[in-house]
C-alpha cells in the first residue's frame, strides 16, 4: 500500500456490544486498544484477561478493529498487533504535535523555578539546534541563538541527547573525530564516553563552557515514543552561579520537566529511557 494512501477497510465489522449503548461499546474497544501500548502481540486470553471480559466479547472485538485495520492478526504469533490503520493515525498525530508548543509552558515553569534561561532543544542529524527558549529575568542571564547547530559533543544539551540517541548514531559520533568549539569542549573519545555512562546512570547532563566559555548548562534528554532522544532540555547561566547546590537542585527539576515534555510526545514510561541506552552502552 503506497505511504500516502489511507488504509482499504473493506467488510465492516460492527462493534459489538451496541445494545449496551455506544459509549460502553466504544470504551471496551478502546481499553482493548490501550493495552498494545505495553505488548507488541496479545491474544484473545491475554486480553480477556487483562480487561475480565469474556473471550467471545473479546473476539468480536477484534474483529472489527481487525476490519478497520486498526489491528492486524500475525500468523507467526498467533495473536494480534498494531495494524496500518492506526499506526497511520498515529503517525499524524506525532506530525500535528508541534515540539515548541508542547514545551513552551513547560519552559516558562522551568525558568521560574531556576531563575535562569530555560532551552529546548532538537536532534538534527548529526547535531542539535536551539529551538526555543525563556530568558532568565536576572540582569546577568544567557541567551541562546535560535535556529544554531551544535555537534553532540558540545554543552549539556547536546551530550544530554548523544547518552540518549539511538545506538547507532552513538557508535557512528565515538567513531570520532570530535569538533572543539572551546577549550573546554570535550573531544577525547574515552572522556566523552565516560560522560556518556554517567549521564545514562544519573539522567542529567551539566557542562562549563564547552559551548561558550563562562557558561554553565544543566540537561537532560526529551525521549522520543520509540524511547531513544529527540532533543533535550536545559537551563543555562553564567558559571558562577552554578556551583554544586545549584547543579543539584537544577538536576531534579531539570529531569522532572524534560520527562513531562517525553510524555506529551507519546515516550512509554514503563521503558525507562536509560534502560533503552544502557542495552547498548556507547
Amino acid at each position: 500500500m503506497p505511504r500516502h494512501q489511507a488504509p482499504k477497510i473493506t467488510e465492516i465489522v460492527p462493534l459489538p456490544g451496541t445494545n449496551l449503548g455506544g459509549t460502553e461499546a466504544v470504551a471496551r474497544a478502546a481499553d482493548v486498544l490501550l493495552l498494545f501500548l505495553n505488548s507488541p502481540v496479545l491474544g484473545v486470553r491475554d486480553i480477556s484477561r487483562q480487561l475480565a471480559m469474556s473471550k467471545s466479547v473479546v473476539h468480536r472485538i477484534l474483529r472489527s478493529l481487525t476490519s478497520r485495520q486498526l489491528l492486524d492478526f500475525d500468523l507467526a504469533h498467533r495473536g494480534y498487533r498494531t495494524g496500518p490503520a492506526l499506526a497511520a493515525l498515529g503517525a499524524r498525530a506525532l506530525r500535528q504535535l508541534d515540539l515548541r508548543q508542547a514545551a513552551l509552558p513547560i519552559l516558562r515553569g522551568l525558568q521560574q523555578e531556576t531563575g535562569e534561561t530555560a532551552t529546548l532543544s532538537a536532534l538534527v542529524g548529526h547535531a542539535r539546534v536551539f529551538l526555543d527558549q525563556v530568558q532568565s529575568g536576572q540582569e546577568v542571564r544567557m541567551t541562546v541563538e535560535l535556529g544554531r547547530s551544535f555537534p553532540l559533543n558540545a554543552g549539556a544539551s547536546s551530550k544530554a541527547m548523544l547518552a540518549f540517541a539511538e545506538p547507532a548514531l552513538r557508535r557512528q559520533l565515538l567513531d570520532g573525530p570530535f569538533h572543539r568549539i572551546t577549550p573546554a569542549t570535550p573531544v577525547d573519545v574515552d572522556r566523552v564516553t565516560m560522560e556518556l555512562r554517567d549521564i545514562v546512570e544519573c539522567g542529567t547532563a551539566v557542562s562549563f563552557g564547552e559551548r561558550q566559555m563562562g557558561s554553565a548548562a544543566v540537561a537532560a534528554a526529551v525521549i522520543g515514543p520509540e524511547g531513544y532522544a529527540v532533543g533535550s532540555i536545559a537551563v543555562c547561566g553564567p558559571a558562577h552561579r552554578f556551583d554544586g547546590a545549584a547543579v543539584e537542585h537544577h538536576r531534579a527539576i531539570v529531569k522532572s520537566a524534560a520527562r513531562q515534555l517525553s510524555l506529551r510526545l507519546g515516550w512509554n514510561e514503563t521503558i525507562a529511557p536509560m534502560q533503552s541506552a544502557a542495552r547498548d552502552p556507547p
